[in-house]
């Protein structure tokens, strides 16, 4: 299901990247670092990703910490699917660990609208599109210029609000304040090749490819990944307050497929200018592909980091951060005016130049992997390996 070649950025040979194995000889998982197409475990020096994130200079680390090897990205890849995977040997996990998992919202002019529309569609797809030419006539579509929280903002604020035309995602689209919410629970991540989970109570869903930051406790940002933040637009539209369950289901956030630690050759700059490219392969020979410029973002990275991790909430095991997205599929799959929703077996591939590609099956929630291994497992597993 997955090249290995296309799984590693573009520049491999130089970039610093690390991820997590689970070894079924102990039982458990490893930090490895990712050495000219191999994975080495260095968890002898960091036994969690968390430790590593949290180190002064992670990238040195990763680049020099001695290492058991474990085999090549390619066969961890192969051996990762759960469908085929071969229990007695290696396979990859998400490259996240005891980190909260957050997630900004309606960071993206497209985006924010598209919220709007579910608000005022109430989960009811066949009104999507009336409601999007009406939003679209009233608020335009080039909210992308309006700095968040500006006084050109407030004041458009006002007018939209004259013309009953505010909207809660509109608030936090513009507003001073970010939407920033929990996305998953620390351990709940899928990796690479694993299955991508839809809750069978949506009809109405899509994937969400977003580059997602890797944020120390300080609020330092060390390093990046890719990430599919899967949402039910029919269940969050009937109500905001129904986001965590929308959001956060059994295998519904995917990231990966390695952490690539910032270094001179890699920094936040090459995320503000990264494109994230997103393809969906059906069963049915559907093929939907589209993309999301980071450069078009509403918040600048720095800034949503800042309103994550600041003096009012701490984070002391550090967080990942989805970014948001631009990507909105509105294309009708089957039936017209019904726009686009996952079907079982979908194929996801989210990529990016420097950052390699993230790739999941989507599967109903209830047949996905169910998630048994969380933290308590974890520091026994770690505290029996002498690691602790």
């Amino acid at each position: 299901m997955i090249d290995s070649s296309a799984a590693l950025p573009d520049d491999a040979a130089t970039a610093t990247l690390a991820g997590r194995v689970w070894r079924p000889d102990r039982e458990g998982p490893s930090v490895v670092a990712i050495r000219d197409g191999a994975a080495f475990d260095i968890s002898s020096i960091c036994p969690t990703m968390r430790d590593l994130c949290e180190a002064a200079d992670p990238a040195s680390i990763a680049r020099t910490a001695p290492g058991e090897p474990l085999g090549t990205v390619g066969a961890l890849l192969a051996n990762t699917p759960p469908g085929t995977r071969d229990r007695s040997k290696p396979w990859l996990l998400a490259p996240v660990d005891l980190q909260a998992i957050k997630a900004a919202g309606v960071t993206f002019a497209i985006s924010m609208l598209e919220r709007v529309i579910e608000e005022r569609a109430r989960g009811d797809i066949s009104a999507a599109a009336a409601i999007r030419a009406e939003v679209t006539s009233l608020v335009g579509d080039d909210l992308a210029k309006l700095k968040p929280g500006s006084p050109e903002a407030a004041r458009l604020k006002q007018v939209l609000i004259q013309q009953n035309a505010w909207s809660q995602y509109l608030e936090v689209g513009i507003g001073p304040d970010a939407e920033i919410f929990t996305k998953a629970q620390p351990m709940a991540a899928v990796g690479t090749g694993m299955d991508a989970g839809v809750n069978p109570i949506s009809s109405w869903n899509n994937p969400e490819p977003e580059v997602v930051l890797a944020v120390a406790s300080t609020g330092r940002i060390v390093g990046a990944t890719l990430g599919n933040d899967v949402n039910l637009r029919d269940v969050e539209g009937r109500s905001a307050l129904l986001l965590s369950k929308a959001k956060d289901n059994n295998a519904s956030c995917a990231i990966g497929p390695f952490i690539r630690f910032f270094d001179a050759a890699f920094t936040l700059e090459d995320i503000r200018s990264t494109t994230v490219s997103l393809r969906v392969e059906g069963l049915d020979q559907y093929v939907l592909e589209g993309s999301s410029s980071i450069a078009k973002i509403s918040r600048d990275p720095a800034d949503l980091v800042a309103q994550m991790v600041n003096a009012h909430h701490r984070y002391p095991d550090g967080a990942v951060l989805f970014l948001g997205t631009m990507f909105a599929p509105i294309e009708d799959r089957d039936v017209k005016g019904q726009g686009f929703t996952h079907k079982t077996g979908d194929v996801v591939t989210i990529a990016a130049p420097k950052l390699g590609a993230l790739v999941n099956r989507i599967m109903p929630t209830d047949q996905c992997e169910p998630w048994t291994f969380g933290v308590a497992a974890l520091m026994r597993n770690l505290a029996a390996r002498g690691l602790l």
